[in-house]
């Protein structure tokens, strides 16, 4: 029965989270949210301290349940493991030097500012990347095709979205996570939990003292090996009757194995056997105890139409140099928002307007940052500030983004088609929502002549519509340049 309840648990969770990423409509997040936000590293960088209070609470209680039961991408494991051969598990000796290694490193990136690159093995946002380039792209054009259908029974009940390949470095990101984690699930089952995720490895030594836990009653045990064999997280040594909780995940998959009644989930002491397993001298506590601690406070210190009527071609938008990369209204800033931002890709995948697009910088690396060649950051979107689950994009209505300036657009004379093609223009002015751009006279001698555009930088949001609907190609007679900190008016 237990493990009925955590397999249903799981499901409904994994299901639940893969559809916040799958979503483009912008609905599930105001039901769905939430699987999101009890993620323990987003909980962390969030400050969210209810949730990881909790998440530790219901480890010390039960064991590492989370692992099984709401992280997505152990979820995921489970079921490619499932793929393999049954009871081909065996017990392995554990790498506690590895382990200590990859989290020390992983904290040592935080701390250093290096989020991006510490995160790529971090649970949640690994999911995220994989759910976000290979799943999402596969659902839009399932959606698409019945889009078309509909259309030609005619009904508009869908709509077509676009297909885009967001950054070619993202999904060779996605594509070697989900092969390497794969992999070790098919031959290995929870190898990847108990050696490389910093997540495992911190509720691993919370789950050492946990109250209920499977336990072996070595008077029954006759040591036939069933158990062994079914347990993926290679923690149970059938030989000496003992289980290593700091690697058992809690999927109560051994349970159901022992016909003699020897495996049950139980409280009680340990036994001998399992001590011995489980014990930990006082540096090693000490280590483990004092980068749990780093973990939960240092981590914060520290397709447009191509045709023109169908008669010219029309060329690609070129991303522009910025010498501050843009961040959503409600990131408060670059600072603020590289020390928070898991790099998930959940806002990326919730974008409508095709702005948000994983960052190609070492410092940054497939953190989201905004640009304007699809589309523009239109005012009444606040999409992402409301899917952000680790407060790096803080909650905003649309009347708040409407007074945040998040970059100042910058006009280019020489890309300008006023002076290229000596024609009259005006469309950064005319659709300008903050009307922040006004249009002068070229040359002051001929009032009534050509005009150009000039910024009121009070006014400008750098929401990027004069970016984007600016008819010059392949850049842009006028672009957004990011502010440091944004500022409110």
């Amino acid at each position: 029965m237990l493990r009925k309840i955590r397999i249903v648990l799981a499901t409904l969770l994994f299901v639940s989270i893969t559809l916040l990423f799958l979503d483009f409509t912008g609905t599930l997040h105001h039901y769905l949210g939430w699987t999101a936000k009890i993620q323990l590293l987003p909980a962390v960088l969030s400050l969210n301290v209810v949730v990881v209070v909790v998440l530790l609470l219901v480890t010390l209680l039960l064991g590492r349940v989370y692992c099984s039961v709401v992280c997505p991408l152990g979820v995921m494991q489970d079921v490619v493991s499932r793929l393999g051969k049954r009871d081909r598990f065996r017990f392995r000796r554990p790498h506690p030097v590895v382990r200590w290694v990859v989290l020390a490193l992983f904290v040592l990136l935080l701390l250093l500012g290096v989020q991006s690159v510490a995160l790529l093995v971090a649970p949640y946002s690994a999911y995220g990347r994989v759910a976000s380039q290979l799943l999402q792209p596969v659902f839009l054009w399932a959606n698409n095709l019945l889009a078309g259908w509909a259309e030609r029974h005619g009904s508009y009940a869908f709509h077509h979205v676009d297909v885009w390949l967001k950054s070619g470095l993202l999904l060779a990101v996605a594509v070697a996570t989900l092969v390497v984690v794969g992999l070790c699930a098919l031959l290995w089952g929870r190898a990847w939990c108990n050696t490389v995720c910093p997540v495992g490895t911190v509720l691993g030594f919370v789950s050492r003292f946990s109250l209920f836990r499977p336990r072996i009653d070595a008077d029954k045990c006759v040591s036939c090996g069933r158990c062994e064999r079914r347990c993926k997280a290679s923690c149970i040594d059938s030989k000496a009757k003992s289980i290593d909780h700091s690697r058992c995940v809690a999927c109560m998959d051994c349970l159901d194995t022992c016909k003699l009644g020897a495996l049950h989930y139980s409280r009680g002491k340990a036994t001998p056997a399992e001590a011995q397993a489980t014990a930990v001298d006082g540096g090693r506590r000490k280590f483990l105890a004092t980068t749990a601690a780093v973990v939960a406070t240092g981590a914060v210190k520290a397709q447009e139409m191509k045709v023109d009527g169908g008669l010219a071609v029309i060329e690609d938008k070129k991303i522009p140099t910025r010498a501050t990369p843009l961040k959503p209204a409600g990131s408060v800033g670059l600072s603020h928002f590289t020390k928070h931002c898991t790099a998930c890709q959940l806002c990326v995948a919730e974008c409508p307007n095709g702005v948000l697009r994983p960052s190609q910088k070492f410092e940054t690396l497939l953190q989201p940052e905004m640009s304007y060649e699809r589309g523009y950051c239109r005012p009444e979107c606040v999409r992402c500030s409301q899917v952000c689950p680790a407060g790096a994009i803080r909650r905003i209505t649309p009347a708040d983004k409407t007074a945040i300036h998040i970059g100042t657009a910058v006009w280019i004379p020489e890309n300008c088609v006023v002076n290229t093609d000596g024609v009259s223009c005006g469309h950064c002015a005319t659709h300008c929502p903050a009307e922040a751009i006004l249009m002068v006279a070229l040359s002051p001698d001929k009032p009534d002549g050509l005009r150009v555009p000039t910024v009121d930088e009070s006014r400008c949001i750098g929401c990027g519509a004069c970016e984007n609907l600016c008819p010059a190609r392949p850049f842009s007679a006028i672009y957004v340049e990011g502010r440091t900190v944004h500022a409110e008016s």
